[in-house]
């Protein structure tokens, strides 16, 4: 296995199986100081640089929160606007990173240019994750779905997917290349304006995933054991910042998971997550059910961005 140790963290097209589950071992052992609420001196010596060219709450705060955790520092943007990286002189990714990489020991970066994380990744002298492309990929957000899943289940082989929601989206395609190394048939449900694209169901087909697509949840839901969602009201992710207002749609019932829909449909030891934010797909009223695991899936978060620091920082094996 290729040690982590100043590795970028890019894409889980470059993940193999045995590295997911190194990774969620090195999770397993970080979590206690997350659950106990309190702060270790594992990377007292080093300095997480965040470079958020979109808004972003939860990956940057988790992946800020996780740094904390393990005694770390913290330095970094959240709008590009505020920045010469984003003001009148639109700086390069080149020019950005080169300065950063003196700042930090790692950096995070959330662009709405797909790709633009691997282009820092060839002029940084340091570890650079991948906090979300724009249609992309968002590799830690599904690394943390599936340690959730891992936790719940004990198990990610034999289960059953159902992904609801815009399959353009980077969690999708993180989703898809991740379930490649695993024995886990998945289901696909999307408006047929945001399904596969043929580029993407090529690479699927190409790495041999178990896969189908369907029109309507309740086409799938029966048989599923994870059920994944994400709105199909979205964000354009090829901006830096979507300043939409009233003109914002409703989720059609086709994608939405009620808990009409969980009581009647679902299995009783299926579980629901969602990576957040949410528009109305999936309503308030479920969140107390026994389905749901996102506000789970939110601490393991912070869990699993705390074993990727550690990881590509070298502070653990």
């Amino acid at each position: 296995m290729r040690s982590f140790a100043g590795r970028d963290i890019l894409s889980l097209k470059d993940f193999e199986r045995n590295e997911f589950f190194h990774v969620f071992d090195v999770a397993e052992e970080l979590e206690p100081i997350a659950i106990q609420r309190r702060n270790s001196n594992l990377l007292a010596e080093k300095t997480l640089v965040t470079a958020f060219y979109q808004p972003s709450t939860r990956t940057r705060l988790a992946h800020e929160a996780a740094m904390h955790r393990l005694g770390g520092h913290v330095t970094g943007f959240s709008d590009a606007k505020m920045t010469r990286a984003g003001d009148f002189y639109q700086e390069s990714i080149k020019d950005t990173v080169k300065m950063l990489e003196f700042y930090g020991d790692v950096i995070v970066m959330r662009h709405f240019q797909q790709g633009a994380p691997h282009e820092a990744a060839r002029w940084a002298s340091v570890p650079i994750i991948n906090g979300g492309d724009g249609w992309g990929e968002h590799p830690t957000q599904i690394l943390t779905d599936l340690y959730t899943v891992l936790k719940e289940k004990g198990t990610l082989d034999g289960l059953r997917w159902l992904a609801v929601g815009d399959m353009r989206m980077r969690t999708m395609h993180s989703l898809g290349y991740a379930l490649t190394q695993f024995d886990c048939p998945i289901t696909f449900v999307s408006p047929p304006e945001m399904s596969l694209t043929d580029e993407f169901r090529a690479d699927l087909k190409q790495y041999s995933l178990d896969f189908r697509e369907a029109e309507h949840v309740e086409q799938a839901i029966a048989e599923a054991d994870v059920i994944l969602v994400e709105p199909v009201v979205q964000p354009d992710y090829t901006k830096s910042r979507d300043e939409r207002g009233a003109e914002v749609g409703q989720t059609p019932a086709n994608y939405k998971i009620t808990r009409e829909l969980l009581a009647s449909k679902a299995k009783p030891d299926a579980i629901l997550l969602h990576s957040l934010p949410r528009m109305d797909e999936i309503p308030p009223d479920v969140d107390i059910t026994r389905w749901s695991r996102y506000w789970q899936e939110a601490f393991n978060g912070v869990v699993m961005r705390m074993a990727l620091l550690a990881l590509v920082l070298g502070a653990m094996e």
